[in-house]
């Protein structure tokens, strides 16, 4: 009877525990991933204009970028990203540094080949190109060097004006509907790591030192006094002997 009643919670188990991984909840933040977006093969991806190293997957409605390594994906006011375009998503807790370098409007110039009246020749890059030379063409600055973002007679923006740009479409972001609501609502935690015991050592105990035995001092043989020889007396001097006969 026990070992049914073990079989039919161990089968239980085995039914319950693929549900909640498919139900697409990363219990680790209590925050619902992304659902998956499916491609028939490899996506394509371009370069965005004015960053360093961002590209754009062209060809779906959502916004999903490559950057230093990672697919990036921005759903419903969160960030996620993963080292593959179709699955693994994690949740990000920030918003991603190169994401306010990308010009809102590159759809609209992606479509009319036309970027601030410039003549937009961008380049589709294949997944696998994208991921034998992202690293290289990053640390390179290829793109805008070498390319200018196939921008015909384009000259990138000063600095100055980037960081304007940059700090403007953040102010945008912050006002997105999506975004607001996620601001009104707590903080997900992530949940805090048990801190394992610490392990005690058993302290060695001290060996008991070993006393060195003691000599024991010899008894000190003392050798005889010598005996002092009486002292003959000494012969009074002639003179006083001479008295003594005259006193006779």
């Amino acid at each position: 009877m026990k070992q049914l009643l073990l079989r039919t919670i161990l089968l239980a188990l085995a039914i319950v525990v693929p549900v909640a991984t498919m139900a697409g909840v990363d219990i680790g933040v209590r925050i619902s991933l992304p659902p998956p977006i499916v491609f028939a093969a490899p996506p394509d991806v371009i370069v965005m204009p004015d960053t360093n190293g961002v590209y754009a997957v062209p060809d779906i409605d959502v916004d999903m970028f490559f950057w230093s390594g990672w697919w990036w994906r921005l759903w419903e006011g969160h960030w996620y990203r993963s080292h593959y375009y179709n699955r693994g998503w994690h949740y990000y807790r920030n918003v991603p540094s190169f994401y306010f370098d990308i010009d809102p409007g590159w759809r609209g110039y992606y479509r009319d080949h036309n970027w601030y009246g410039q003549r937009w020749n961008y380049e589709r890059i294949p997944n696998q190109r994208l991921q034998q030379n992202w690293r290289s063409w990053q640390n390179n600055r290829h793109w805008e060097r070498q390319r200018t973002w196939g921008i015909q007679n384009y000259r990138p923006r000063p600095q100055q004006q980037r960081q304007d740009l940059r700090h403007q479409r953040q102010e945008q972001y912050q006002q997105r509907p999506e975004v607001q609501r996620q601001l009104r609502q707590p903080q997900a935690q992530q949940p805090q790591r048990q801190r394992q015991p610490r392990v005690q050592q058993p302290q060695r105990q001290r060996q008991p030192q070993a006393q060195r035995p003691q000599t024991q001092r010899q008894p000190r043989v003392q050798r005889p006094q010598r005996q002092r020889q009486p002292q003959q007396q000494r012969s009074q001097p002639r003179g006083q002997q001479h008295q003594g006969e005259s006193q006779h």
